[in-house]
């Protein structure tokens, strides 16, 4: 009789032996698994973590701050092809992928009525500064063959530039003309639909390729 408990008590610690690891489970007879072998998975390799340095620290808080930071959509343009191509090759190598678009479209012709040239911009400058005191708006020229020259206002047509020359003649604009500054055609426009700071200052390096065309608000 005892011989048989000590055969009955191996038999009966054999079977909880196999079935606590696991031994039985192609049977149907396992306990139920305590791990979640799903979360190792999930955890975060520790030769991947970098310890960053303080000046690191600062440029990455920087550059969240950057991304966070107000928006702003700016334009230029137009720039006709030979423009277009130094622009786009300025662009690629200085400001990242998808920050800029250069668009190309249809362009209406364009007149205004010019002053111009003058031999210096001290000249300019002069002659900018005795309008501003007749109380008449002038900008410098976009054209290259128009400078160095002042525009005091642009149109669409030519018979509105000239209408508008007619009425500052009586306020003593005597050498002003109108002029073509646009033929119809296409061209190309740089839009930067969302210009941080970091990447305005990026901008600057980028003027000469702007061919003296000034970014404005895309509004």
């Amino acid at each position: 009789m005892l011989r048989l408990l000590v055969l009955f008590l191996l038999l009966a610690n054999g079977l909880f032996f196999a079935w606590s690891h696991g031994l039985l489970r192609a049977y149907g007879f396992a306990p139920a698994p305590v791990n979640e072998p799903q979360r190792v998975a999930q955890q975060i390799k520790p030769e991947s973590i970098k310890l960053l340095s303080a000046s690191e620290i600062k440029r990455v808080e920087a550059q969240v701050q950057a991304d966070l930071a107000p928006k702003e959509c700016l334009q230029a343009g137009p720039f006709d092809d030979a423009q277009a191509a130094t622009l786009r090759k300025a662009l690629e190598s200085a400001l990242p992928s998808g920050s800029w678009q250069l668009e190309e479209g249809k362009v209406a012709a364009h007149w205004i009525i010019y002053m111009g040239k003058y031999a210096t911009a001290e000249l300019q400058a002069k002659k900018r500064a005795e309008l501003n005191g007749m109380g008449i708006k002038s900008e410098s020229v976009s054209s290259p063959a128009l400078e160095i020259g002042l525009s005091l206002g642009g149109f669409e047509t030519e018979a509105a530039a000239k209408a508008e020359l007619a009425r500052l003649v009586p306020k003593g604009i005597r050498t002003a003309k109108v002029v073509q500054e646009r033929e119809a055609g296409t061209a190309s426009t740089l839009k930067l639909p969302a210009l941080t700071e970091m990447l305005r200052a990026k901008m600057a390096d980028l003027k000469p390729a702007l061919a003296g065309k000034p970014l404005k608000n895309c509004s």
